[in-house]
């Protein structure tokens, strides 16, 4: 390299992003998911349902064991504005419980389903101990976005963004995930999982 050219000034190590995953465990894709972060060296946070937590105990143990953060999803995903109020304080509560006895202490985060609350939800929430934790980028995954479109759209994640992608059982996340893995470290980023 010449002395006038100059070279691109790497992301600092600690710059980290959050890959986030809703909807799991789910035994098509969790391990999966698990296997490609570890392998990496990144660490996520894994926003579980309390039905699908309760379903697949095994897989919230290893999520746990591996140091990914365990995050509350609600009980049965349901879109939590507008519910009975104790409707909204049962999926909340019954998934604190379960995950509680999964991993040996409480979770901390909750993301509503859909990213829907309002001022009930959030009360109810904040009185179960759990911040609201909604993202900054969404490659709708969900949506049968394909592998190279999830790819390019967390290209654009900037450092302290959250990522929302989905483990229920999605190819397309499982099948995009080494090659997120392997941009991030390439651009100087780590995904971290958020603090619990």
């Amino acid at each position: 390299m010449a002395d006038h050219e100059l070279a691109p000034t790497p992301a600092p190590v600690s710059a980290t992003v959050a890959l986030t995953f809703d909807d799991g465990p789910h035994p098509d894709s969790t391990p999966e998911l698990l296997d490609a972060l570890t392998a990496a060296g990144h660490r996520a946070t894994f926003f579980l349902c309390g039905a699908q937590a309760e379903r697949h105990p095994d897989l919230v143990r290893a999520l746990d064991r591996a140091g990914m953060a365990i995050a509350n999803h609600s009980w049965s995903h349901p879109s939590l504005p507008g519910m009975p109020l104790p409707a909204v304080h049962d999926e909340i509560h019954r998934t604190n419980r379960v995950l509680t006895e999964l991993t040996g202490r409480p979770p901390v985060l909750f993301r509503p389903p859909y990213g829907a609350t309002d001022p009930t939800v959030a009360r109810v929430a904040a009185e179960a101990g759990l911040t609201e934790t909604l993202w900054d980028v969404d490659p709708r995954d969900w949506d049968g976005t394909a592998p190279a479109e999830i790819v390019a759209v967390l290209a654009t994640a900037r450092p302290g963004d959250t990522v929302l992608l989905h483990d229920h059982g999605n190819r397309n996340t499982v099948t995009a995930l080494p090659a997120v893995l392997a941009a991030l470290t390439a651009r100087g980023l780590r995904s971290a999982a958020l603090p619990h």
